[in-house]
Order: structure tokens, then sequence, then C-alpha cells
């Protein structure tokens, strides 16, 4: 449909008019008394028939346009404080860790780790014990998560039938090695075994180990990549 639609018989009719006057000013004149005949014979006034064509017109909305806008603008998320700024030491940091908060399923297993296989060591070796634990975790050749590379078989030797054994809860030892755990996992504290993926103990010599590439020696364990 057109965007405009008139009758028939008022178009007919305008046409007619028109032609019947040469004048200008005659035609002008003329207009305002004109009246047309439809075709029953029926005289209708030429005003009224201009406001019929005018009535006629077939009005077309403009489609309505919306704008997406942002009302309220987000705030900048704070970014957490780097406590490892605030510490002059690796036990300092300890000692600033929340160890009292509860851990979930895979921070446990980080905690429990650091726990059984270097609570007697110094606060650095246990941060290198994480680290190897979460080196794996990211690594392909391993499992994708913390409990997954703790209970694979035949990898920590705490490990007992895919159980891991009861933990004192109550130790200053438990404390410490949920608050290693944690700067491990938030990489809060640098360590010289950073990137290291196998470690053992130095009173022995596992074959494997000459394939590997030595990187740090902590107290008792030695750690490669």
């Amino acid at each position: 449909m057109g965007r405009k639609t008139y009758s028939f018989s008022a178009l007919a009719v305008s046409a007619a008019a028109t032609l019947s006057f040469t004048g200008v000013d005659g035609a002008a004149a003329f207009a305002q008394d004109t009246f047309a005949r439809d075709g029953a014979g029926v005289e209708t006034p030429q005003a009224e028939i201009d406001t019929t064509a005018e009535a006629l017109v077939e009005i077309v909305p403009e489609p309505t346009v919306f704008t997406s806008q942002e009302v309220v603008q987000e705030l900048p998320e704070e970014p957490e404080p780097d406590t490892s700024m605030q510490a002059g030491s690796l036990h300092e940091l300890v000692g600033m860790i929340d160890a009292e908060s509860d851990l979930t399923e895979q921070m446990r297993c980080l905690a429990g780790a650091v726990y059984f296989e270097s609570r007697g060591e110094p606060l650095a070796g246990q941060l290198a014990v994480a680290n190897v634990v979460i080196n794996r975790a990211e690594d392909r050749r391993w499992p994708s998560s913390y409990c997954g590379v703790v209970y694979q078989r035949s990898q920590f030797s705490f490990v007992k039938n895919r159980r891991m054994p009861r933990v004192n809860t109550n130790s200053h030892a438990w404390q410490k090695a949920k608050a290693v755990a944690r700067i491990a996992h938030d990489e809060m504290w640098d360590s010289p075994a950073a990137d290291a993926v196998y470690f053992h103990a130095n009173y022995v010599s596992p074959r494997w180990s000459r394939a590997k590439t030595k990187l740090a020696q902590i107290d008792t364990h030695i750690f490669y990549r």
C-alpha cells in the first residue's frame, strides 16, 4: 500500500474542476463555492472533498529507536592488598595469614601435602612443596586439581588407598601448613623452587632425577623441573 490513499471519486472530481477553468484568478475565486457531482448526481462542496482527501491520508509512524546506555557507571574493583609487600620475611607473612578460615576441599588437599611431606622443614621448604603440587595441577602431564595430584597413585608416600591420614588440626604445624598453602596458591612469596614439579629427600637418589633439571635444595629436599 502507498503512503497516501484517496477516494477515486474525489480525485476524479478534483481533476475535472481544475480543467474547467483557465484563469488563475477566476479559478481561485470559484474554488471557494465549487460543487462537484459524483456518479449519482449528488453535489458535494469542493472544500469538503479536500478535507475528505486529507482524512484518507495513511499515517505511517516512524519506527521507534531505542538507545542502550549504561545508566549507572560501575565502580572499579579495588585490588586486594598485597600483603607480601608488607612482610619482611616469609615467617612474618605466615603470621599475617588468617589460618583459622575454613578451607575448600582443594585447599585442604594442598595444605595436607605441605603438612605430611614437609612439616618438619623450614617454611621455605614447605612453600616449595606446595609449589610442586600447584605446578603439577597446571601441567597436562598430571591431574588438573590439587586433590587429583595429591591422590594420584604412587606419587606421595603419605597417601594410603587414596586417603590422607588424620590431621591434628589443633597443632601449630597444621596452622602453618594452611598459611603456606594460601601463600603458594595466591603467589604471595617468591621461591627458588617456584617452577618445580619434582622433589625428593637428599638421602635418596632416584633414577629419574638424573634426567631432570635441579632448581634448588632446601634443607633435606631437592627440587627439580
